[in-house]
């Protein structure tokens, strides 16, 4: 399928995935003459999240946690070239035709991936609950500025009032997210560019850190937690929008533009926040249960314009949760429920609307985000390792058909529908990863739950540690089952001896 400038589909084809129409695939196999997209395409997408108040928030709450300015803006330039990783992590899916978990089946098995895409379903309510709690937080500061004292009764309907809103964009689907993301990017790039002219003029770069953070071991903390909510967080989703791309789509393009339309922005938008964070509210303020209560109290920036800054928020954020619940969505159908991708959009946001609640009344907005952000990296982090070894050691490539199977005549089935190389990599990253995390109180016995925090002093590895020893255990252990099903592989696709490089 083609596509014109204008992103239109061809009327004379199946309207499986059309603007504003229902998308009618989920983890199902994406036929060729279905695949409309171009890699900027996807990109304008991403784009259209990534000018987004969430990290603006990120950027700031680095300052909260004690860094300088310029520690943190190392930090962010670093933390976001993780963004390459969710350009790899993007080229199966036009190859497969299929979601990152019903990809992840071939590392897996079929049953044993439906555990790591539990963890995924959990990782993406709590990102979905992330965007509601501050589209609720905008919304009670603008309702300040318009001179109300917003009680518990307003902040019930502002909940079910964003929950009710967020649905659209992800139940329609693929196309009609890509279009409407993609009208984001010039208004919202203008809205955050007079935000930065308020930034360099009144932002004060000289801010000095606090408490410990002039240790190397504290700033890889701060790298832990930018790696994770930029790049590394998205690694399990990028497949879900790819998948509309046609075979030969250049995976030097999908990279290139992935990472141009994310890093970038990302960078500018939490140096943006941390540039706030000298000269808007006080800290206590940025870390409570709204981060926007700072707006409420600083007579720098006019209110007019810290209210238009407020309501594009609320709609670019409603733009980034879109991915989390399609991603959500796709991620209940390959843990086996029998809904449909539109249907499992409406149960996830049922689901969210109760953690919401909970995390509005009863959270502080920054620990929250620490403590989830912990929780991310210990799994994802040696997933995406075994994810893309496995990749590579079956040639850069997959028989798409036998992903869509989840019983033993699929030549990924393994053992029991079950490759416990994977498994046992996975929980063996995990613990590495675990081992090297900052926050659990390394100077406290048993030191053996953190050994590497613990003797170097607090520094944060648990990236690094569940990426590699995630990945190596997996090259170690899977060979002789990964060898044997590539041979078939190769025999199914007709090819003995594919080209070596992705």
């Amino acid at each position: 399928m083609t596509v014109t400038a204008t992103d239109e589909v061809m009327p004379d084809l199946p309207i499986a995935d059309q603007a504003f129409h229902v998308e009618q695939h989920g983890i199902d196999f994406i036929p060729e003459t279905e695949r409309w997209a171009k890699p900027r395409d996807i990109a304008s997408m991403w784009a259209g999240a990534s000018f987004n108040i969430e990290y603006f928030v990120y950027g700031a709450i680095l300052l909260y946690f004690g860094f300088s300015f310029w520690q943190a803006l190392t930090i962010i330039i670093v933390g976001n070239l993780s963004w390459f990783l969710v350009g790899i992590c993007s080229l199966q899916g036009p190859q497969t035709g299929t979601t990152v978990f019903a990809i992840n089946r071939a590392s897996y098995g079929p049953n044993g991936s439906r555990l790591v895409a539990f963890f995924n379903w959990l990782t993406q309510l709590g990102f979905e609950t992330e965007g509601l709690i501050l589209i609720v937080g905008a919304a009670l500061v603008l309702s300040v500025k318009a001179g109300f004292s917003p009680g518990t009764p307003a902040k019930v309907v502002f909940i079910l009032l964003a929950v009710g809103v967020q649905i659209v964009l992800p139940f329609l689907g693929h196309a009609t997210m890509v279009r409407v993301l993609r009208m984001l990017i010039i208004p919202f790039g203008i809205v955050f560019g007079i935000l930065l002219v308020y930034g360099l003029v009144h932002g004060n770069t000289g801010i000095a850190s606090s408490g410990p953070y002039d240790t190397w071991q504290l700033w890889l903390d701060g790298l832990a937690f930018t790696i994770t909510l930029s790049g590394l967080g998205w690694t399990e989703c990028g497949n879900d929008y790819t998948r509309y791309l046609p075979p030969d789509a250049s995976k030097s393009q999908t990279i290139g533009w992935l990472f141009l339309a994310t890093a970038l922005p990302e960078m500018l938008m939490m140096s943006i926040g941390a540039l706030a964070f000298t000269f808007v509210g006080t800290a206590a303020e940025w870390s409570g249960a709204n981060p926007f209560q700072a707006f409420t109290t600083q007579h720098t920036i006019p209110s007019f314009v810290v209210v238009i800054f407020l309501l594009f928020a609320i709609v670019q954020l409603f733009g980034i949760n879109s991915l989390d619940l399609y991603s959500s969505g796709v991620t209940l159908q390959a843990l086996g429920l029998r809904l449909k991708r539109y249907q499992a959009v409406v149960l996830d946001s049922f689901i969210c609307l109760g953690i919401t609640f909970y995390a509005v009344f009863d959270s502080h907005f920054s620990t929250l985000l620490k403590d989830f952000v912990d929780l991310v990296i210990v799994w994802i982090a040696p997933w995406c390792a075994i994810y893309l070894v496995d990749w590579a050691m079956r040639k850069w490539r997959y028989v798409p058909s036998e992903l869509q199977k989840i019983d033993s005549s699929s030549i990924y089935w393994a053992n029991g529908g079950v490759n416990w190389a994977a498994i046992i990599a996975q929980v063996v990253g995990m613990f590495a990863a675990f081992s090297a995390l900052s926050t659990y109180p390394y100077l406290s016995p048993p030191h053996w739950l953190n050994e590497i925090t613990f003797h170097t002093q607090g520094a944060d590895f648990s990236v690094f540690m569940g990426l590699g020893v995630g990945g190596i255990v997996y090259f170690l252990l899977a060979g002789p089952l990964v060898r044997r099903q590539t041979a078939i592989q190769d025999q199914m696709l007709g090819t003995a001896s594919p080209r070596r490089t992705p």
